[in-house]
């Protein structure tokens, strides 16, 4: 057995030009596939990674996000001082009444406009999200129309470097800061004064409330307190449930993933296939040759499948190599759920590196079976007269 493997290996080396395509198609294969895998897995990450497991969020009951909600302030003004809230070291009743906004922006470099979701927070609002820090400037002083901008953001819109000017609703603000929340969906957002943000955008409500319970026992109580009370027609859950439920922009890209996939792996498993038949009849006496030192069939095809998987192997690591590259690397889509710009980071994992090298090499084995088949049932004879 050990001797046709080596053949194999060896002639792989030798018509280094249909080894050379059979490995680049592979490697395209892989490069999209983990690609593209990555790319949702970062859309999903930037969801799930955001908020703090303390928190409660409130939304009007039948709402699907914070954007289309609606409370009222007189809500507000009613459940702020419910005993199951807790409170902070000045006494004050740790609860955040949060006004959301879309605003259309222009892109630097002239690159066109999109939308940008604005977040109108109180002071409470930046203790509730201790994972929300300051890069550079400072928080916004409310009644002062002062704005501050995630970082990430910031590298992609005009005027939005620090003292710029932004233009939105009915007035203007001062960029006074840029935020960074460590790859979450707060990174697509720019934050304000939640009063300021109302009267700019001519808002009578708001739209959703973060509360942080005294423990988990009262935090079940005021989940259970607010929801049955008719009055409110209220839905609470927690923060980080909330967001890892924001996720339907990643599912068209994955079904985009695998369907390329599928489509791109039978093209590459044609590929192969026409390689190795091409190889296998070019080596019609090689193998004939094999036969009658005694080789069996089984080695034969054994050899033939090992050459193909190592070649599909190869081109795996190099479409895995290629992928990594982007590891890291930021970009920005729109968002389903708010329309608006997101920002999130290509997350390349070991499950994809792995499952993006098992994928190429099924191709390669499914690829060289029949090549492999017709090989090893070459009549001895004939395979010997060939030219």
């Amino acid at each position: 057995m050990a001797l046709p493997i080596n053949y194999s290996l060896r002639n792989a080396l030798v018509r280094w030009r249909s080894t050379l395509a059979t490995v680049l198609g592979i490697a395209l294969v892989v490069f999209v596939f983990v690609l593209l895998q990555s790319l949702a897995a970062g859309i999903e990450r930037s969801s799930a990674n955001t908020g703090d497991p303390r928190n409660l969020l409130v939304v009007r009951k039948g709402s699907t996000a914070e954007s289309a909600s609606l409370i009222t302030r007189q809500t507000l003004t009613e459940i702020r001082y419910f005993e199951e809230i807790a409170r902070n070291e000045k006494g004050e009743p740790i609860i955040s009444a949060d006004v959301l906004a879309l605003v259309n922006l222009p892109r630097r470099e002239r690159g066109g406009e999109a939308n940008v979701l604005l977040r109108g927070v109180t002071p409470r609002g930046i203790e509730l999200r201790p994972q929300v820090g300051l890069v550079a400037g400072r928080w916004f002083v409310p009644g002062k129309r002062e704005l501050v901008v995630s970082a990430k953001l910031a590298k992609r819109f005009d005027h939005f470097d620090l003292g710029d000017t932004v233009h939105t609703g009915s007035g203007q603000f001062t960029v006074v800061g840029w935020l960074a929340a460590g790859g979450s969906a707060f990174d697509s957002e720019c934050w304000l004064d939640a009063d300021e943000c109302r009267s700019t955008f001519d808002r009578d409500m708001y739209s959703s409330f973060l509360v942080r319970p005294v423990d988990e026992a009262a935090g079940e109580r005021l989940i259970q307190r607010i929801e049955t009370d008719r009055r409110f027609k209220l839905k609470v859950e927690k923060e980080v449930e909330y967001y890892r439920k924001q996720t339907m922009t990643a599912a068209p890209i994955k079904w985009l993933g695998g369907f390329l996939a599928v489509m791109m792996s039978v093209g590459a498993v044609f590929a192969a296939m026409n390689t190795m038949y091409a190889a296998v009849g070019a080596r019609t006496r090689e193998i004939g040759t094999l036969r009658v030192l005694g080789f069996r069939r089984r080695a034969v095809v054994t050899a033939l499948l090992v050459e193909g998987a190592f070649l599909a192997f190869f081109g795996g690591m190099i479409g895995c190599a290629l992928a990594f590259y982007w590891n890291g690397y930021t970009t920005a889509t729109m968002g389903f759920e708010t329309f608006s710009e997101i920002v999130f980071e290509f997350r390349v994992t070991p499950k994809f590196v792995a499952e993006g090298l098992g994928f190429a090499v099924a191709v390669g084995l499914i690829g060289t079976l029949l090549p492999a088949i017709r090989a090893a049932r070459l009549p001895v004879i004939d395979a010997l007269k060939s030219i």
